[in-house]
């Protein structure tokens, strides 16, 4: 038992730490730090209930753990990864770094290797989260191509598929092979009706789209597997231009500026970042005009592009990249009364025309403008004194680039490539070229 005098201390200290007879107890220089223990407290817990709740709401690993191995076991999918990770247990889930309930995100290892695994799942039912549910919900996912659907309808149903999504290009059927090749799992020429439907299922993803289209491009994720609908990519050892990232709960306690000052410190050494940004311009280069037609970036944020311990450019999340035709294809037609009203994505925007009250379906801002943006503050804080005029000029004149197909062919490769040749001849012949 704790004795009375104790347990009279402990009582005063946690229910009435503010009330007149402590008060009268102990000199206001104590009453002052038991202020402020307190406050730190009251903080700490509402930051850890608040990681918490945000955990259990994004971090649902376990329920697409056991979708898709449910999925396995049954026959309705396949894939190279799902032995190792419904049967040999080789590929584990690890750390969560999900921004979404909808799209899981862990980093994980596949037989030692760093890899990371990403999943789709639907929203969460409101009156019914039980993981059956969500059973139900992603057969709907595996619904094509049904049984009897022949090798060339398949064939058809997916060059039908790319045209819409990547527009009339004159090497689909090339692309049209490289995915047929990659459902071919175990290598026999044929294509089972579990591995269509688990190749067409993970299609309908943007990301992994985008990943296939570009997969001998520098810059892209390496695509190392697939179950279904989940895929495994290589991970880099950053997947942020900014190695630190105050969460969305904290971000009203933080000022901007701190957090700004914070990550400038933390950046690698200007060269180093001068070396990564020149990654991003190559990037942006593939992506315009590309065998495959051209991609928008839609939301051009430091977390989606990453970087190798070489400090080699890695876009670690395409999600918010979309083919110009399905960004057309949506802005086409669609009713408007501000420029707001003609968005795809976070930053895809277009005109509205107020006098037929409709969206045009030419993006205002291209690519290298919404890069340039993040570079103001990424390249410039740092470089080189002889340097900095000239690159604040160029950045500048980056920025006010338009994306009207008048300005877009001859301007904007000529302000990429200025850009690129200025870094370039900065740090190449030194240890960071």
């Amino acid at each position: 038992m704790m004795p009375r005098g104790l347990r009279r201390l402990v009582h005063l200290v946690l229910f009435c730490p503010m009330s007149k007879g402590l008060q009268s107890r102990l000199p206001a220089l104590k009453v002052k730090y038991l202020l402020l223990a307190w406050l730190g407290i009251l903080v700490a817990s509402w930051v850890l209930y608040m990681q918490y709740s945000s955990y259990s709401e994004l971090c649902r690993g376990h329920v697409c753990h056991m979708v898709i191995c449910d999925h396995y076991r049954r026959g309705i999918i396949s894939g190279s990864s799902c032995k190792a990770l419904c049967e040999e247990r080789s590929l584990t889930l690890q750390r969560c770094m999900s921004t979404s309930s909808t799209h899981q995100v862990y980093s994980g290892l596949w037989k030692d290797r760093p890899v990371v695994i990403k999943c789709g799942l639907e929203e969460p039912l409101k009156g019914d989260g039980a993981p059956d549910s969500v059973l139900r919900q992603e057969m709907t996912l595996f619904d094509k191509p049904t049984r009897g659907t022949s090798m060339d309808e398949f064939r058809e149903m997916l060059l039908s598929f790319l045209k819409s999504n990547l527009g009339e290009q004159p090497s689909l059927t090339t692309l049209v092979g490289r995915v047929i090749t990659l459902a071919d799992v175990n290598k026999d020429r044929k294509v089972s009706l579990a591995e269509a439907k688990s190749v067409w299922a993970l299609l309908q993803i943007n990301e992994f789209l985008l990943m296939v289209a570009l997969q001998e491009k520098e810059h892209t994720l390496k695509l190392l597997g697939f179950c279904g609908d989940l895929y495994v990519t290589e991970r880099v050892g950053h997947s942020s231009l900014y190695r630190l990232e105050v969460p969305s709960y904290l971000q009203a306690l933080v000022p901007e500026a701190l957090s700004s000052s914070l990550n400038q410190w933390l950046a690698p050494a200007w060269p180093r970042r001068a070396r990564i940004t020149i990654g991003l311009l190559e990037f942006i280069e593939e992506v315009f005009h590309g065998a495959y037609g051209s991609f928008l970036m839609c939301d051009a944020s430091p977390r989606h592009v990453g970087y190798n311990f070489r400090y080699d450019c890695k876009m670690a999340d395409l999600r918010s990249v979309a083919s110009e035709m399905a960004v057309r294809s949506f802005l086409r037609g669609r009713r408007c009364e501000t420029n707001a009203d003609c968005t795809f994505g976070r930053d895809c925007t277009a005109t509205c025309d107020r006098l037929v009250k409709q969206c045009n379906t030419e993006v205002v801002q291209p690519n290298l403008a919404k890069v340039c943006v993040m570079l103001q503050d990424y390249l410039v804080s740092g470089a080189p004194q002889d340097l900095r005029i000239d690159l604040e000029k160029q950045l500048r004149t980056c920025v006010t680039l338009s994306g009207l197909a008048s300005q877009m062919e001859v301007h904007h490769s000529l302000v990429l490539n200025n850009l690129k040749t200025l870094l370039w001849k900065t740090i190449s012949n030194t240890q960071y070229s």
